[in-house]
């Protein structure tokens, strides 16, 4: 597994701006969109990048430079989206969860809006009616998504409508006269399989009857990405050809052309991402070497929250022999990053470059323990250039009321 940036730039972006570090390449966030474009027809098919992913502002304006619209979670995504310049008929706001009132604000800001509960669906009819159109996110009660914290699809998960409530859906619609202009599903995220989405091509055509002012069939994203190496993600080329030809026959079969919708976050952007740690100490335990970093789950939480693989790779030393390591955090917390990972032989001081760090890094990244946030980078035409700084201690105290 070789890096999109070289280790010479990586060292150069951690000597230049410290560490831990984040780094992003801005030509691979774009070429990741390109390969979208290539295998999904450009009449039936929109992207929105589903931000929660990444939303340092300087990313987002790199997406929308592309052509990507955006899929945001909530009303401060929006804004964001925004600020840096989407048009709102570009911007999807998906609700979960949320009190009415960030559904009205987003209504006033023009945005699309998808809702997930019967009871805003019936709070949006009694305040908007059919004057302002809108998506539903149902549940189709498939289980999919590479952990069970990232599936939503499940008959347990909090997220949509349960698909067995499609009467009560209808009564709704019927009341208030509501348009609903796109039905919406988001099975979980890392589905390598393509059957999944065609299993949502499948609710969606059962439901389409039933909602005759439906436009937008919206499969959500989740799109599995490579972390291991010689790991396969999912085969666009594949996906895009089966959902070209599902939505010529549901145009077909509903006497209207439908646009299918996707939110791609993780797939767009976590390949892009590198996290450089400094390793602080070497300890043996037995036969165990503990490699341990200037980190912890509080800049990179997904290890510990998901048990997800990040390919390590020394990058002081990359042609190093290899030996095993735990590379561990500095969190007063057990923060193992990797058990008995073959890595390329580490010396104190050394960068640890952590592959596969672009999505839920540095947006999941928190102050526990009181340590700072680390600095973000954007690596674009062979430059590196910094979009946030690291925390300083001020930052620690900024929100905080005096002492009296």
């Amino acid at each position: 597994m070789n890096p999109s940036i070289p280790y010479e730039a990586l060292n150069i972006a951690a000597n230049t701006y410290g560490t831990p570090l984040y780094v992003y390449h801005g030509e691979k966030i774009e070429s990741q969109y390109q390969n979208l474009l290539t295998h999904f027809s450009s009449k039936s098919t929109r992207f929105f990048y589903a931000c929660k992913s990444l939303t340092n502002i300087h990313i987002l304006n790199l997406v929308k430079n592309t052509g990507c619209n955006i899929d945001c979670s909530s009303i401060n995504e929006v804004k964001l989206a925004m600020h840096v310049g989407y048009d709102v008929e570009n911007i999807l706001y998906t609700s979960n969860s949320v009190a009415f009132e960030e559904i009205k604000e987003a209504v006033s800001l023009g945005v699309h809006v998808n809702i997930d509960s019967l009871s805003n669906l019936e709070k949006f009819g009694a305040a908007f009616g059919g004057r302002y159109p809108v998506g539903i996110r149902i549940r189709p009660d498939v289980m999919a998504g590479g952990n069970l914290k990232i599936s939503t699809g499940h008959d347990k998960s909090k997220f949509g409508i349960p698909y067995t409530e499609k009467e009560t859906l209808k009564n709704i619609q019927k009341k208030f006269g509501i348009n609903i202009s796109a039905l919406h599903i988001h099975t979980g995220s890392e589905i390598k399989d393509v059957a999944v989405f065609l299993q949502s091509a499948t609710v969606f055509e059962n439901l389409l009857p039933d909602f005759p002012t439906v436009n937008i069939l919206d499969f959500g994203g989740g799109f599995k990405v490579p972390y291991m190496p010689e790991e396969k993600g999912t085969d666009i080329a594949l996906l895009g050809a089966e959902v070209n030809k599902i939505m010529e026959k549901l145009s077909a079969m509903a006497g209207r052309n439908l646009t299918a919708w996707f939110e791609p976050g993780k797939y767009l952007v976590s390949e892009a991402g590198y996290f450089i740690t400094q390793v602080n100490v070497l300890k043996k335990s037995g036969d165990i070497e503990f490699a341990g970093i200037n980190s912890g789950l509080n800049h990179l939480i997904r290890p510990m929250f998901y048990d997800a693989y990040h390919h390590i790779v020394n990058s002081s030393a990359p042609n190093k022999e290899l030996k095993k390591y735990a590379v561990v955090g500095n969190i007063c917390e057990t923060d193992t990053f990797a058990w008995d990972r073959p890595i390329a032989s580490i010396e104190e001081g050394d960068y640890l470059v952590f592959f596969n760090a672009g999505a839920y890094g540095y947006e999941m990244s928190s102050n526990y323990n009181a340590r700072y946030k680390p600095a973000q980078v954007l690596y674009k035409n062979g430059k590196a250039t910094l979009i946030s700084r690291a925390d300083t201690f001020d930052d620690l105290l900024r929100l905080q009321t005096p002492l009296s």
